[in-house]
């Protein structure tokens, strides 16, 4: 269910702020939003996989987190992940 290593690495070299970026706010949601994404696919096909679900719930949460930090951090660096991930903002 989780994300391989070269998933993960396309991941970080599309949201990296620098070359040796592996951990920043927008690399961290980017991540985790993928992995929601699949959680989700997998939750589909398994609805009463409550694990699955309560992991689900604990990565909205952790995203939503970072989010709001980096929404107070930097604005502009928060509309331009949303945009690119793709999810509503306030």
């Amino acid at each position: 269910m989780s994300l391989n290593t070269k998933e993960k690495t396309k991941i970080i070299k599309e949201y990296n702020v620098h070359e040796k970026d592996t951990g920043s706010c927008e690399v961290q949601i980017a991540l985790l939003t993928k992995e929601i994404d699949k959680l989700l696919l997998h939750l589909k096909k398994n609805p009463k996989d409550l694990h699955s679900k309560r992991g689900l719930i604990r990565m909205v949460i952790k995203r939503k987190k970072l989010l709001n930090y980096l929404k107070k951090e930097s604005e502009k660096s928060y509309n331009i992940i949303i945009k690119k991930i793709g999810l509503k903002s306030k």
